[in-house]
């Protein structure tokens, strides 16, 4: 099967060849090449068919006519195309292009396809080079029609949340830490100031570890004057007035909160700075469908000469914006190592009702004077899970852990409070 190229169709309609326009126009008397540049843009096509044709020569930069033809090959073969009649110029029209050759099994499974469909539903690459599409009925595209579902790879909920608060506090301008999980209770309770015989060091709360037997403390100097703050102050502060023991300090615990990272690295930087941490804390919680034993924190704390109170709620206030919440209020909290206390509330409109997101306040100097910090720091720890819980649609904090259900996480997996 033949086809007509779009050169053709025009040769076809026009009755126009290149090398025809070239002899009308020299046929009274040789012209100037230049001359013809100007008068033709296909004038190379032009000549060349034309010398091949023998029908011209060039002499000194003139085009001379030698012979005009009473009809050119390729017209009268694409007429006999047009009329679908037999033809010799069938290779003449594939060399100049004019016409392209369509494989006989391509032009049987067009057709097939035509003859199998009273409506065509898509077009396949052999209707479209045959052209018999044209001739073809199609049946009606439904826009309203839903399309197949397509789940590709998604974030985890937790991971897009963490990746996405990370953003904004590497853009307020603070720096990020880590730690282990594993850590002493030297790190998670004595520097915090929690004397050895508070509660929350009980085994129905905390997770101690039988291996290793004991971790390694910090440096002796840091140790000794969080010891000294224990059993007797300093100046400002009276202590807790007990014997404070090596031992229980070198217990090894899962850490019960990520301020454990925040507070080895107050003794590290040098004021101003500015630091945050994301990761996961354990307790020894009762599970249901809001507690669990893991979970991730959020910390931040701001060490300068320079912050007070009112910075803590600003940049609380700041975070919470940036995750989307329009409204923020703060109402007085306590822990055992901040004072003053506060506790960030996000307004929450489908419940109608304000939600706690976790605790902050400024470090008592018995916290940061044993690091060798003698300026105020802002502290905060956030829950992280407590936000995308707030969804109506999750309603256990086991489904970002254990349950691994498909659904959610293809519905949820990162369009959640963008």
């Amino acid at each position: 099967m033949y086809k007509l190229t779009e050169e053709g169709k025009r040769y076809l309609l026009q009755k126009d060849l290149p090398e025809k326009r070239l002899i009308d126009i020299i046929e009274e008397e040789p012209k100037d090449i230049n001359y013809l540049k100007e008068k033709m843009e296909d004038l190379d096509i032009a000549i060349n068919w034309a010398k091949r044709k023998k029908l011209i020569k060039i002499e000194k930069g003139k085009v001379k006519l030698i012979k005009k033809p009473s009809k050119h090959l390729e017209e009268k073969a694409l007429e006999d195309l047009k009329d679908k009649k037999e033809t010799k110029g069938i290779e003449r029209l594939l060399d100049r292009k004019l016409i392209k050759e369509i494989r006989e099994d391509v032009v049987k499974k067009a057709k097939k396809q035509l003859e199998r469909n009273t409506k065509i539903t898509h077009l396949t690459p052999e209707l479209i080079q045959t052209e018999l599409w044209k001739d073809a009925e199609f049946k009606e595209y439904n826009i309203k029609a839903l399309g197949k579902k397509k789940h590709p790879g998604k974030k985890h909920i937790l991971t897009y949340y963490i990746d996405k608060i990370r953003r904004i506090f590497l853009d307020m301008g603070f720096e990020e830490h880590t730690g282990p999980y594993v850590e002493s209770s030297f790190w998670a309770f004595d520097a915090l100031y929690t004397a050895q015989d508070h509660p929350v060091r009980e085994m129905q709360d905390t997770f101690f570890l039988s291996k290793p037997k004991e971790m390694k403390l910090p440096d002796k100097k840091i140790v000794k004057r969080v010891k000294r703050m224990h059993e007797k102050g300093d100046k400002e502060s009276k202590g807790w007035r007990y014997k404070w023991k090596e031992e229980e300090a070198k217990k090894p615990v899962l850490r019960t909160h990520t301020t454990a990272v925040t507070i080895k690295a107050l003794r590290e930087v040098e004021p101003p700075a500015k630091i945050f941490s994301i990761g996961k804390a354990f307790r020894n919680e009762t599970i249901d469908y809001s507690h669990l034993p893991e979970f991730n924190q959020v910390e931040g704390i701001v060490a300068s000469e320079e912050v007070n109170f009112r910075n803590l709620l600003g940049y609380l206030k700041e975070f919470y914006k940036k995750m989307g919440f329009e409204k923020i209020r703060f109402r007085p909290g306590y822990f055992p190592y901040t004072e003053m206390s506060v506790e960030p509330e996000v307004y929450y409109e489908p419940k109608d009702e304000w939600l706690e997101m976790g605790g902050a306040g400024i470090f008592r100097p018995e916290v940061t004077k044993p690091m060798g910090i003698d300026v105020p720091v802002l502290a905060w720890g956030l829950g992280l899970e407590r936000i995308p819980m707030l969804d109506p649609e999750i309603k256990d904090i086991r489904d970002f852990y254990y349950r691994n259900d498909l659904k959610l996480l293809r519905n949820k997996g990162i369009k959640i409070r963008e």
